[in-house]
Protein backbone atom coordinates (compact mmCIF):
# COMPACT_ATOMS: atom_id res chain seq x y z
CA UNK A 1 0.00 0.00 0.00
CA UNK A 2 1.23 3.33 -1.31
CA UNK A 3 0.51 6.26 1.10
CA UNK A 4 0.41 9.62 -1.07
CA UNK A 5 -1.09 12.01 1.70
CA UNK A 6 -1.33 11.31 5.23
CA UNK A 7 -0.23 7.90 7.46
CA UNK A 8 -1.63 7.61 11.19
CA UNK A 9 1.27 7.04 13.96
CA UNK A 10 0.02 3.74 14.44
CA UNK A 11 0.17 2.30 10.70
CA UNK A 12 3.80 3.90 10.54
CA UNK A 13 4.81 2.05 13.38
CA UNK A 14 4.94 -1.57 12.27
CA UNK A 15 6.92 -0.34 9.64
CA UNK A 16 9.92 0.92 11.42
CA UNK A 17 13.22 -0.11 10.42
CA UNK A 18 12.25 -1.68 7.09
CA UNK A 19 14.83 -0.93 4.40
CA UNK A 20 12.12 0.85 1.79
CA UNK A 21 10.80 3.19 4.37
CA UNK A 22 12.28 6.19 5.30
CA UNK A 23 11.20 8.62 8.18
CA UNK A 24 12.15 12.19 7.94
CA UNK A 25 11.77 14.83 11.23
CA UNK A 26 11.75 18.57 9.52
CA UNK A 27 10.93 19.93 13.17
CA UNK A 28 11.92 23.64 12.54
CA UNK A 29 11.51 27.33 14.39
CA UNK A 30 11.34 30.54 12.19
CA UNK A 31 12.53 32.22 15.37
CA UNK A 32 14.96 29.87 16.17
CA UNK A 33 16.39 28.13 12.92
CA UNK A 34 18.79 25.43 15.42
CA UNK A 35 15.95 24.37 17.55
CA UNK A 36 14.51 21.61 15.42
CA UNK A 37 17.48 20.16 14.95
CA UNK A 38 18.25 19.86 18.63
CA UNK A 39 14.92 18.15 19.61
CA UNK A 40 15.67 15.61 17.10
CA UNK A 41 18.90 14.99 18.80
CA UNK A 42 17.12 14.86 21.81
CA UNK A 43 14.17 12.39 20.30
CA UNK A 44 12.58 11.22 17.64
CA UNK A 45 10.93 8.37 15.99
CA UNK A 46 13.56 5.39 15.38
CA UNK A 47 15.24 5.43 12.21
CA UNK A 48 14.48 9.27 11.01
CA UNK A 49 16.61 11.34 9.18
CA UNK A 50 16.77 15.20 9.94
CA UNK A 51 15.97 17.72 7.26
CA UNK A 52 16.60 20.92 8.20
CA UNK A 53 14.18 23.66 6.62
CA UNK A 54 16.76 26.36 5.36
CA UNK A 55 19.64 23.96 4.68
CA UNK A 56 18.02 21.28 2.67
CA UNK A 57 14.62 22.32 1.49
CA UNK A 58 15.64 26.07 0.53
CA UNK A 59 17.85 27.51 -1.73
CA UNK A 60 19.92 30.65 -0.63
CA UNK A 61 17.57 33.63 -0.58
CA UNK A 62 18.47 35.95 -3.13
CA UNK A 63 17.55 39.83 -1.81
CA UNK A 64 15.28 41.89 -3.74
CA UNK A 65 14.50 39.11 -5.96
CA UNK A 66 13.43 35.88 -4.13
CA UNK A 67 11.07 34.95 -0.72
CA UNK A 68 12.82 33.71 2.61
CA UNK A 69 12.63 30.07 1.10
CA UNK A 70 13.25 29.53 -2.32
CA UNK A 71 12.90 26.15 -3.89
CA UNK A 72 16.61 24.29 -4.44
CA UNK A 73 18.00 23.51 -7.13
CA UNK A 74 16.32 19.63 -8.99
CA UNK A 75 19.81 17.92 -8.45
CA UNK A 76 21.04 19.17 -5.59
CA UNK A 77 17.51 18.46 -3.76
CA UNK A 78 17.58 15.09 -5.31
CA UNK A 79 21.24 14.80 -3.76
CA UNK A 80 20.28 15.40 -0.68
CA UNK A 81 17.21 12.31 -1.11
CA UNK A 82 20.23 10.18 -2.01
CA UNK A 83 22.01 10.48 0.89
CA UNK A 84 18.68 10.03 3.02
CA UNK A 85 18.44 6.82 1.14
CA UNK A 86 15.24 7.40 -1.29
CA UNK A 87 14.55 6.35 -3.99
CA UNK A 88 11.95 4.44 -5.92
CA UNK A 89 11.03 2.13 -4.11
CA UNK A 90 10.89 4.10 -0.76
CA UNK A 91 7.54 5.34 1.01
CA UNK A 92 8.53 8.41 2.56
CA UNK A 93 7.14 9.98 6.17
CA UNK A 94 7.75 13.36 6.71
CA UNK A 95 6.67 15.12 10.21
CA UNK A 96 7.44 17.74 12.14
CA UNK A 97 5.64 19.40 15.53
CA UNK A 98 3.16 21.62 13.86
CA UNK A 99 0.53 19.46 12.40
CA UNK A 100 2.52 19.11 9.58
CA UNK A 101 2.16 22.83 9.01
CA UNK A 102 5.56 23.67 8.84
CA UNK A 103 8.41 21.71 6.86
CA UNK A 104 6.81 18.17 6.95
CA UNK A 105 4.29 19.23 4.10
CA UNK A 106 7.08 20.69 2.22
CA UNK A 107 9.23 18.39 2.06
CA UNK A 108 6.06 16.43 0.82
CA UNK A 109 4.85 18.48 -1.84
CA UNK A 110 8.60 18.78 -2.91
CA UNK A 111 8.74 14.95 -3.54
CA UNK A 112 5.62 15.16 -5.16
CA UNK A 113 6.58 17.87 -7.36
CA UNK A 114 9.75 15.46 -8.16
CA UNK A 115 7.43 12.68 -8.81
CA UNK A 116 8.21 10.41 -5.82
CA UNK A 117 3.98 9.79 -5.08
CA UNK A 118 4.92 7.27 -2.00
CA UNK A 119 5.48 10.61 0.24
CA UNK A 120 2.89 11.17 3.14
CA UNK A 121 3.01 13.49 6.44
CA UNK A 122 2.77 11.74 10.08
CA UNK A 123 -1.31 12.86 10.67
CA UNK A 124 -0.72 14.38 14.14
CA UNK A 125 3.10 14.84 13.75
CA UNK A 126 5.50 14.33 16.83
CA UNK A 127 2.75 15.35 19.29
CA UNK A 128 0.34 11.96 17.98
CA UNK A 129 3.50 9.75 18.35
CA UNK A 130 4.28 10.24 21.77
CA UNK A 131 0.93 10.70 22.97
CA UNK A 132 1.05 6.79 21.89
CA UNK A 133 3.93 6.24 23.52
CA UNK A 134 5.37 4.48 21.00
CA UNK A 135 9.62 4.38 20.84
CA UNK A 136 12.12 6.73 20.82
CA UNK A 137 15.71 7.21 20.01
CA UNK A 138 18.47 9.88 20.38
CA UNK A 139 21.29 11.48 18.66
CA UNK A 140 21.95 11.63 14.49
CA UNK A 141 21.08 8.83 12.37
CA UNK A 142 21.82 8.22 8.68
CA UNK A 143 20.40 5.82 6.01
CA UNK A 144 22.31 3.88 3.51
CA UNK A 145 22.41 6.25 0.37
CA UNK A 146 20.55 5.36 -2.95
CA UNK A 147 20.14 7.14 -6.53
CA UNK A 148 16.80 9.28 -6.78
CA UNK A 149 16.07 10.20 -10.13
CA UNK A 150 13.93 13.44 -10.27
CA UNK A 151 10.71 12.98 -12.34
CA UNK A 152 9.69 16.98 -12.11
CA UNK A 153 6.54 18.10 -12.33
CA UNK A 154 7.16 22.25 -13.48
CA UNK A 155 3.09 22.12 -13.91
CA UNK A 156 2.62 22.29 -10.02
CA UNK A 157 4.64 25.90 -9.65
CA UNK A 158 3.52 29.23 -10.14
CA UNK A 159 5.95 32.11 -10.85
CA UNK A 160 5.12 35.44 -9.51
CA UNK A 161 4.71 36.61 -13.59
CA UNK A 162 2.29 33.60 -13.43
CA UNK A 163 0.27 34.63 -10.92
CA UNK A 164 0.01 37.65 -12.37
CA UNK A 165 -1.12 36.88 -15.73
CA UNK A 166 -3.96 34.61 -13.43
CA UNK A 167 -5.01 37.36 -11.43
CA UNK A 168 -8.48 38.32 -13.16
CA UNK A 169 -8.81 34.20 -14.46
CA UNK A 170 -11.88 32.92 -13.17
CA UNK A 171 -10.66 29.40 -13.33
CA UNK A 172 -8.04 30.39 -10.75
CA UNK A 173 -8.45 31.20 -7.22
CA UNK A 174 -5.46 32.66 -5.28
CA UNK A 175 -6.21 30.48 -1.80
CA UNK A 176 -3.62 32.69 0.85
CA UNK A 177 -3.42 30.47 3.86
CA UNK A 178 -1.87 32.88 6.36
CA UNK A 179 -3.34 34.26 9.52
CA UNK A 180 -6.32 36.52 8.85
CA UNK A 181 -5.19 39.69 10.11
CA UNK A 182 -2.18 39.02 8.19
CA UNK A 183 -4.06 38.55 4.76
CA UNK A 184 -6.41 41.49 5.99
CA UNK A 185 -2.89 43.56 6.79
CA UNK A 186 -3.53 44.06 9.69
CA UNK A 187 -0.16 42.91 11.32
CA UNK A 188 2.55 41.91 9.43
CA UNK A 189 5.29 40.36 11.94
CA UNK A 190 7.81 38.61 9.35
CA UNK A 191 7.76 40.69 5.83
CA UNK A 192 8.30 44.34 5.38
CA UNK A 193 5.08 45.20 3.54
CA UNK A 194 1.69 44.07 4.91
CA UNK A 195 -1.90 42.78 2.67
CA UNK A 196 -2.04 40.16 0.31
CA UNK A 197 -2.41 39.62 -3.73
CA UNK A 198 -5.25 41.24 -5.09
CA UNK A 199 -8.23 38.85 -5.70
CA UNK A 200 -7.04 36.14 -3.22
CA UNK A 201 -9.20 34.54 -1.05
CA UNK A 202 -8.26 34.22 2.85
CA UNK A 203 -8.09 30.56 3.76
CA UNK A 204 -5.76 30.36 6.83
CA UNK A 205 -4.22 26.39 7.01
CA UNK A 206 -5.06 25.87 10.48
CA UNK A 207 -8.96 25.40 9.70
CA UNK A 208 -7.52 22.17 8.15
CA UNK A 209 -7.02 20.80 11.06
CA UNK A 210 -9.06 19.64 14.42
CA UNK A 211 -8.74 21.15 17.85
CA UNK A 212 -6.51 17.75 18.11
CA UNK A 213 -4.02 18.92 15.71
CA UNK A 214 -4.74 16.15 13.12
CA UNK A 215 -6.22 17.13 9.42
CA UNK A 216 -10.23 16.48 9.15
CA UNK A 217 -11.95 13.97 7.54
CA UNK A 218 -11.89 14.16 3.69
CA UNK A 219 -15.44 15.08 3.58
CA UNK A 220 -14.89 17.89 5.42
CA UNK A 221 -11.85 19.57 3.94
CA UNK A 222 -14.15 18.51 0.12
CA UNK A 223 -16.77 20.97 1.95
CA UNK A 224 -14.37 24.03 3.13
CA UNK A 225 -12.64 23.87 -0.21
CA UNK A 226 -15.26 23.73 -2.81
CA UNK A 227 -16.82 26.56 -0.63
CA UNK A 228 -13.47 28.52 -1.01
CA UNK A 229 -12.88 27.63 -4.77
CA UNK A 230 -16.15 28.96 -5.70
CA UNK A 231 -16.51 28.26 -9.31
CA UNK A 232 -13.37 27.89 -10.27
CA UNK A 233 -12.17 24.05 -10.73
CA UNK A 234 -10.10 22.06 -8.36
CA UNK A 235 -7.07 22.21 -10.39
CA UNK A 236 -7.04 26.54 -10.66
CA UNK A 237 -6.55 26.19 -6.85
CA UNK A 238 -3.06 28.28 -5.71
CA UNK A 239 -1.81 28.20 -2.52
CA UNK A 240 0.93 30.92 -1.34
CA UNK A 241 1.66 32.38 2.03
CA UNK A 242 4.80 33.99 3.59
CA UNK A 243 7.52 32.00 1.79
CA UNK A 244 6.32 28.78 0.05
CA UNK A 245 6.09 26.54 3.01
CA UNK A 246 2.68 26.35 4.91
CA UNK A 247 1.36 26.51 1.74
CA UNK A 248 1.94 23.30 0.98
CA UNK A 249 0.10 22.09 3.81
CA UNK A 250 -2.95 23.35 2.26
CA UNK A 251 -1.94 21.53 -0.73
CA UNK A 252 -1.77 18.38 0.96
CA UNK A 253 -5.82 19.27 2.27
CA UNK A 254 -6.52 19.92 -0.73
CA UNK A 255 -5.07 16.47 -2.13
CA UNK A 256 -6.40 14.35 1.00
CA UNK A 257 -9.92 15.86 0.26
CA UNK A 258 -9.30 14.32 -3.33
CA UNK A 259 -9.56 17.12 -5.17
CA UNK A 260 -6.18 17.08 -6.75
CA UNK A 261 -2.75 18.44 -6.58
CA UNK A 262 -3.46 22.24 -7.36
CA UNK A 263 -0.42 24.62 -7.28
CA UNK A 264 1.76 26.22 -5.10
CA UNK A 265 3.01 29.95 -5.62
CA UNK A 266 6.34 28.98 -4.09
CA UNK A 267 7.65 32.30 -3.86
CA UNK A 268 4.41 33.76 -2.09
CA UNK A 269 4.20 36.94 -0.47
CA UNK A 270 7.52 37.52 0.62
CA UNK A 271 8.37 37.38 -3.18
CA UNK A 272 5.69 38.87 -4.83
CA UNK A 273 6.47 42.13 -2.75
CA UNK A 274 10.41 42.61 -4.23
CA UNK A 275 8.81 43.88 -7.28
CA UNK A 276 6.85 47.61 -6.25
CA UNK A 277 5.60 47.54 -9.39
CA UNK A 278 3.30 44.55 -8.21
CA UNK A 279 -0.10 45.42 -6.82
CA UNK A 280 -1.25 44.33 -3.14
CA UNK A 281 -4.38 44.82 -1.55
CA UNK A 282 -5.81 44.99 1.85
CA UNK A 283 -9.07 44.35 3.86
CA UNK A 284 -11.78 41.66 2.85
CA UNK A 285 -12.38 40.36 -0.68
Amino acid sequence: MVYSTLISAADLRPHLGEADWAVVDCRFALNEPERGRREYLAAHIPGAVYAHLTEDLSAPVVPGRTGRHPLPDVDQFAQVLSGWGIDARVQVVAYDDSGGSMAAARLWWMLHWLGHEAAAVLDGGWAAWRAAGYPEARGPEQRAPRTFTPQVHPELVLSSAEVAARLHDPRTRLLDVRAAARYRGEQEPIDPVAGHIPGATSAPYEDSLDAAGHFRAPEELRARFQGLLGPAPPEGAVAYCGSGVTAAHTLLALAHAGLGPGRLYAGSWSEWITDPARPIATGEE
